[in-house]
């Protein structure tokens, strides 16, 4: 596996960031912000995608990468494969209502391809997934922003210190089992149940660039990808262009 101390660096460049399972790029945002030249794919269809990105498969257009050797041109890969198969909003409970563990799981076939790839790579999931590395936890209060939203990242071929983490000040704002609860924080993600407007999303999570609750409710905080970008540069010692 390329260590980061061993990554290519070319003066007057940004490193490049392969951006997968993208949505609306809360992630790849983070990324550029940090200092990398981003491109993105998804299956679906993402106008409010803001960088070049590839409308299709996400494993099928990493495997081409790897087939044809244009991967090389990579200096890490970040994956978001989709999180509903035993997520903790999609069990328990919630797997009365069909939301249980009949989802698609992506995540063991994306490590198995990133593997192959000789990159550096982040996998992104939410709590609950018990089959990735707890490598880094991140969480809204550790930011300042107005949501909790844990996430765990998997980290291939290289390591990252993790955060403190910071005690939540309240309530996430809404309804559970028929009361309302008010705190400073709010839900994203689902719709009903006190859930926050689209603009009361945006500013809690740091996204003006997409008005669409279903990119919003399934991005990740741009802050919490900038902060493991600029963690992953400064090991690197890439000299990133202004």
């Amino acid at each position: 596996m390329t260590q980061p101390t061993d990554i290519r660096r070319v003066r007057g460049h940004r490193p490049r960031l392969l951006d997968l399972f993208s949505c609306a790029g809360g992630a790849g945002t983070g990324y550029a912000r940090a200092g990398f030249a981003v491109d993105g794919c998804d299956i679906a269809h993402r106008p409010n995608y803001p960088f070049p990105y590839h409308h299709g498969d996400a494993l099928a257009y990493l495997a081409a990468l790897i087939a044809t050797g244009e991967i090389e041109r990579y200096a890490i890969v970040h994956a978001s494969p989709p999180c509903q198969h035993g997520c903790a909003l999609t069990v328990g409970t919630n797997a009365s209502q069909g939301w249980g563990r009949t989802h698609v799981d992506l995540v063991a076939s994306t490590r198995t391809l990133l593997d192959k790839t000789g990159l550096p790579y982040i996998i992104e999931q939410p709590n609950g997934r018990a089959d990735i590395r707890k490598d880094l936890t991140l969480c809204g209060e550790m930011f300042g922003l107005g949501v909790i939203r844990h996430r765990n990242f998997e980290l291939g071929g290289w390591t990252i210190e993790q955060l403190a983490h910071v005690p939540h000040r309240g309530r996430v704002r809404g309804y559970r089992h028929g009361q309302y609860f008010d705190g400073p924080y709010v839900a994203a993600y689902g719709n009903g149940g006190g859930k926050p407007s689209v603009p009361e999303l945006q500013a809690a999570m740091g996204i003006d660039w997409t008005d669409v609750r279903e990119e919003l409710t399934e991005a990740i905080p741009p802050t919490y990808t900038e902060f493991i970008g600029r963690a992953f540069l400064a090991q690197a010692a890439w000299e990133v262009a202004a």
